[in-house]
């Protein structure tokens, strides 16, 4: 049997704050078309003018494909105050 102390943890209680991250090394906000008819997705990209060309080719294909979700991606930085 051991004297030993268990474990103690140490905790740590502050106002957390999330903001978006505009840091200079943040991921780059990405964009992406997805068909809400098939659930086909365009590839992300930083362009959402890009992203949107891609649901004219996906309804060229599939001309009962008229309805599409807009899918951001955005990084966000938390931190304690």
């Amino acid at each position: 049997m051991s004297n030993e102390n268990p474990p103690r943890a140490v905790y740590r209680f502050g106002t957390w704050t999330l903001t978006p991250d505009r840091e200079p090394d943040a991921e780059p906000i990405t964009y992406a078309m997805q068909c809400a008819v098939c659930e086909e997705r365009s590839d992300p990209v930083e362009d959402l003018t890009a992203a949107q060309t891609w649901t004219f080719r996906h309804a060229g294909r599939n001309p009962s494909h008229h309805t599409y979700r807009e899918v951001i991606t955005r990084p966000w930085r938390a931190w304690m105050a």
